[in-house]
């Protein structure tokens, strides 16, 4: 399918792994190009030797003002037609686990420098007349799972904050949209996977065979196919939707919503 997005550019955050990377890697089979935000230069490295000129890296946490500038500088140089709002969450912990400095570090990793790149890349989406705000959260969004109150918490308000933003921006041509990704085969899962093994007591392979067990789908979901869906709602294609969340989790959500 051509999403109609050759020569656009757009901005990925967390580009190196997981969702993130799937992303990039659905944008550049339609003939994007991506500024790539992520810590570790290796793997950054890697992605520009193998993509060349249509890959600008930009080394550094996402979370932190002084690397939103410069995604921002970045954006608005190379005129971006969308972005991927995207980074891991905080560890998993029961409520009575959590202490406050786990609530602050969540604010601080999950919503603030979300809030801070939205305000920042408005303006240059509104001068433009056209943009594409694409954010990953978890299907927590729809209905809590264990260990995750600090990631579910937090995660409800970029719900709140895109679900309110898309309303007030209605009718310019800036769509605003969320995927809630559920159990899949990524890094992020086997930390998940861990804390439940050590709660149980039992070792990391069995646990995970009766993680997938209570799946309805009997699996865990392919990273690809969601950087397909997320480069879907990056494109033109996209231009009737805005202010949804997207919950790819194998029927594990029972909410009706």
């Amino acid at each position: 399918m051509d999403l109609g997005i050759k020569d656009q550019t757009f901005l990925v955050c967390g580009c190196t792994a997981g969702f993130g990377l799937a992303t990039t890697k659905a944008l550049m089979k339609d003939g994007a190009n991506v500024i790539g935000v992520a810590r570790t230069q290796e793997d950054l490295d890697q992605l520009k030797a193998k993509y060349k000129n249509r890959f600008t890296p930009l080394t550094g946490d996402i979370s932190q003002s002084d690397i939103i500038n410069k995604a921002i500088n970045l954006a608005e140089e190379k005129d971006i037609s969308g972005v991927l709002v995207n980074a891991g969450g905080p560890p998993a912990k029961l409520f009575e686990e959590t202490r406050l400095s786990d609530w602050d570090d969540a604010y601080r990793n999950i919503l603030r420098w979300k809030v801070e790149l939205t305000q920042k890349l408005l303006p240059h989406f509104k001068n433009k007349g056209y943009g594409r705000f694409a954010y990953i959260e978890s299907s927590s969004v729809k209905q809590p799972y264990e260990n995750l109150v600090l990631s579910t918490s937090l995660r409800l308000s970029v719900v709140g904050m895109m679900k309110t933003v898309s309303q007030e921006v209605s009718g310019q041509n800036i769509n605003f949209n969320m995927i809630a990704p559920g159990s899949h085969d990524t890094a992020a899962i086997n930390r998940l996977i861990d804390k439940k093994s050590q709660m149980e007591g039992t070792d990391f392979e069995t646990t995970r065979e009766a993680f997938i067990d209570n799946i309805p789908a009997k699996q865990m979901g392919n990273p690809k196919y969601l950087g397909s869906l997320a480069a879907w709602l990056l494109s033109p294609m996209a231009e009737f939707v805005t202010g949804q969340v997207y919950a790819l989790e194998g029927g594990a959500v029972k909410s009706t919503l």
